[in-house]
């Protein structure tokens, strides 16, 4: 026999329920659907800073598409993107590993490691502007003066051809320890009882760590790599603060557009459309064929 008093309390409970959630996602598609949809109606006309925007079609996304500078930007974009997500990724395990070995002070060191990561990007930015500093800066005078290795000075953060190496280097000290983190609390969850088994059995330390360590780790460092990849796909801060505009990553390019110069929103909004679906459908690829999901 049916519970008409249990079902009536279900409803009430229902009810209740998109109540107290309606307020939120009413905010949050106000807060992110609303900028969304309105940078796509803007990447069809032809902006005007002062008077009415021209309907134009599709004609700004024809025009970024055969721009040599996009596709520039795009390559620029795919090196430091998977660079970085590789370079984080594998400094990060390699940290975990030894931080996962008991020695003195490791809590301590465990703590210390951490630092860049939770350090402000301005406070860390301006200390490595001071280190490739071509008048002051410790790496000029070593390289230069200490060991010979470069005949002059000069400014390796604002030359096109360094910056691009030492933003991917930045990057990878700045975001390892994130890596790090989530790859050291999935490391001490691994039965220690498979190691010892695998030692009975005479596997040697390489063996053990591909046969139990890396099957182990395979979906968290395949979590790791998708968020990073998306993370610095979108990266614009840390780029900007250490590099200006010299690198033009996706995310500097459409900045550059927007607000530098002659202010092509319409050409920005198309810029912004089009990196969302580039990240969207390498997304979909990766976890396809890399995460099998």
């Amino acid at each position: 026999m049916i519970n008409l008093k249990a079902i009536t309390n279900e409803q009430r409970e229902t009810r209740l329920g998109w109540a107290l959630i309606t307020p939120a996602m009413a905010v949050i598609l106000l807060l992110i659907l609303y900028p969304i949809l309105y940078n796509i109606f803007l990447s069809f006309f032809d902006v005007a800073l002062m008077g009415t925007n021209r309907f134009i079609g599709v004609e700004n996304y024809t025009r970024i598409i055969g721009d040599s500078e996009f596709w520039r930007s795009v390559l620029v974009t795919l090196l430091y993107v998977v660079l970085s997500t590789l370079g984080t990724t594998l400094v990060g395990l390699g940290v975990a590993v030894v931080m996962n070995r008991k020695f003195p002070l490791r809590g301590l060191v465990r703590s210390l490691i951490l630092f860049p990561y939770v350090a402000p990007v301005i406070s860390v930015v301006f200390a490595w502007q001071f280190i490739f500093d071509p008048v002051n800066g410790i790496f000029m005078h070593t390289m230069v003066e200490q060991l010979g290795w470069i005949s002059e000075r000069f400014n390796l953060i604002r030359d096109p051809g360094n910056a691009l190496w030492v933003l991917i280097i930045f990057n990878i000290w700045k975001n390892f320890p994130f890596s790090y983190l989530m790859i050291l609390s999935r490391l001490q969850a691994i039965d220690s009882n498979l190691y010892e088994a695998a030692e009975i059995d005479g596997a040697n330390g390489w063996q053990k760590f591909r046969h139990i360590t890396v099957p182990e780790l395979y979906f968290v460092i395949g979590a790791l790599m998708l968020l990073r990849f998306i993370w610095n796909f979108n990266k614009f801060e840390e780029v900007f603060l250490l590099t200006g505009t010299n690198i033009k990553v996706l995310s500097i390019y459409t900045y550059f557009k927007a607000f530098i110069g002659t202010m092509e929103l319409g050409d920005a909004s198309s810029l912004a459309v089009i990196q969302f679906i580039l990240l969207t459908g390498i997304i979909l690829i990766y976890v396809k064929r890399v995460l099998k999901w």
